[in-house]
């Protein structure tokens, strides 16, 4: 029986970059940075949290050099997947990522059924979703309504 997600992947152009971003800008903890050989298993996660995100570079031993390029490609498309958070306060985050200097949102916070969610992307096009969940958006509504 399965019991709990260890490590997912996301794949990067350049580590440092990546470690840079998730931590200063993002706001996550550096989890793991190990060598091996030419390898460098680096990890980060939400502060906290036992689950970790490998940041990936395509490229040996893994990726021989044409599927390095390929992969390279498609991740500044955003085409490999992404990430998607869940934050206690999304619109005051939205406002600390703007402060910390990121500018790559698809989408600010907007209010749905199901919570409210902005869309970032990460310096090499991955996409990024922020839920907070629940019934805030309607809430929020409501309260504008009756005071305006």
């Amino acid at each position: 029986m399965i019991t709990k997600l260890n490590v997912a992947s996301i794949m990067v152009l350049n580590k440092d970059e990546a470690l840079d971003f998730y931590v200063n800008k993002l706001g996550l903890e550096k989890g793991q940075d190990v060598k091996q050989g030419s390898y460098r298993w680096l990890t980060v996660r939400v502060p906290g949290d036992v689950t970790e995100i490998s940041l990936e570079e395509p490229g040996p031993p893994v990726h021989d050099e044409a599927t390095a390029a390929q992969l390279r490609e498609l991740i500044s498309k955003g085409a490999l997947g992404g990430l998607v958070f869940n934050a206690d306060d999304i619109r005051g985050l939205y406002e600390t990522l703007k402060a910390r200097g990121v500018t790559d949102f698809t989408q600010e916070p907007t209010d749905h059924f199901y919570g409210t969610d902005m869309g970032i992307r990460d310096p090499f096009g991955n996409a990024i979703r922020i839920l907070q969940q629940g019934k805030v958006a309607r809430v929020a509504t409501a309260e504008r309504g009756h005071h305006g």
